[in-house]
Parts: structure tokens; C-alpha cells; sequence
């Protein structure tokens, strides 16, 4: 039986989407969806198309940049469709597609999680302030 060398064994590991190599894509879409803004943004399109405006409102925080390229960023990906409408001012719509939608129970999930368990973290956290001064 022959051995592989290391680049072998990555290629492989790369070819079987393993998001322990490093140079799997997996990692990038990882990377992606665990970004805040993507969180809260799929989180936003859960309730339907929602314009540009609607969403900045929504998200508190985000700005014109971060929403305009997570939102680019999220239609490259196939998880939202933008939708535009010819009318004065011109209207532009934002939905989660199906692929967005098959990812939307994680996502909701996870949010939900983070606001029932936030007592619980800041609690941790101040105990380990506490004990590493």
C-alpha cells in the first residue's frame, strides 16, 4: 500500500469537504455564517423580503458599508435574492432563498440561545475577571 505525502493527504481531506484541513472551503463558508452580521441579518429576512432601509433599521449597529457587503456577500452565496423594482425612488427588496431558508433554523437557534444563556456568560465571565486578578 503506498503512502500519501502531506499535500496528498490535504487534497484528499479537501476533496471529502473536511472543515478540520485547512484549505477546505468549508472553512469559508464557516467563517461566513458565524459572522455577526450574517446572523443577524438572516435572522431579520426571517419574517420575509424586507427593503434595504427596513433592514438597517432593524439591525441596530450595522453600517451602510458592513449591511451593503454582507447583503453582496450573502447573494453571492445563493442565501438571499435581491429583488429590484422600477419605480421613483427604486425599490429594492431582500429575501432568503431556499438554500438561506434550509440554514435559517441554525441560525434562529443560535440567536435564541445567546439571549436565553446571556446571564449565564456574563456571570461566567465576571467570576473568571474575579479569579484571574
Amino acid at each position: 500500500m503506498a503512502t500519501q505525502t502531506a499535500a496528498a493527504r490535504r487534497t484528499a481531506a479537501r476533496l471529502a469537504y473536511d472543515a478540520y484541513v485547512q484549505e477546505c472551503p468549508t472553512r469559508q463558508l464557516l467563517d461566513r455564517i458565524s459572522d455577526k452580521w450574517v446572523s443577524l441579518l438572516l435572522n431579520a429576512l426571517a419574517d420575509g423580503p424586507q427593503r434595504y432601509s427596513d433592514l438597517s433599521r432593524r439591525v441596530a449597529g450595522v453600517s451602510q458599508k458592513m449591511l451593503t457587503q454582507t447583503l453582496r456577500i450573502l447573494e453571492r452565496d445563493g442565501l438571499v435574492t435581491r429583488t429590484v423594482t422600477a419605480s421613483v425612488p427604486v425599490r429594492v427588496d431582500y429575501e432568503l432563498t431556499p438554500l438561506g431558508e434550509s440554514l435559517l433554523p441554525v441560525m434562529q437557534a443560535i440567536k435564541g440561545w445567546a439571549e436565553t444563556h446571556i446571564e449565564d456568560v456574563l456571570a461566567a465571565r465576571e467570576t473568571y475577571d474575579v479569579q484571574a486578578d
